[in-house]
């Protein structure tokens, strides 16, 4: 079975090289356009700040408007990735989801991770993920 590039990156929600030093990088970054982590969890640490950071320096507080930055419509099919995160949430696009709230958001990043990798996500992975990025 083939493995997704952001599983074979440990880097399971995609997330794009930029300047950015995260804590978990592996030392030599081979993909040229996303990250490469040591570990799963360090991948999910990245992308629990990332959200937290749409919220803070963006003002963004909804799925959908966190998936419409994460995945922009120029790349992706943004409403079926919003939509099919939803479902798995629970949730509606326009809900307001609040960045502290730890099974809220470990389920977010677990249903954006499968959406990414066409896989569930190992929640294990998550949750360690989760308690580095506090």
């Amino acid at each position: 079975m083939k493995i997704s590039r952001g599983l074979r990156n440990n880097n399971p929600l995609n997330i794009r090289r930029n300047n950015t030093r995260w804590k978990g990088l592996s030392a030599e970054q081979k993909d040229s356009a996303f990250f490469t982590f040591v570990a799963p969890c360090w991948g999910y640490r990245a992308a629990f700040i990332t959200l937290r950071n749409y919220k803070r320096l963006h003002g963004l507080t909804t799925l959908a408007g966190w998936v419409n930055r994460w995945a922009p419509p120029t790349e992706n099919n943004t409403a079926a990735y919003t939509a099919y995160v939803a479902r798995k949430c629970g949730i509606s696009q326009s809900d307001e989801i609040d960045t502290a709230d730890k099974g809220m958001m470990c389920r977010v990043v677990a249903a954006m991770s499968q959406m990414e990798n066409g896989v569930p996500a190992v929640m294990n992975d998550v949750e360690e993920g989760w308690a580095l990025s506090l």
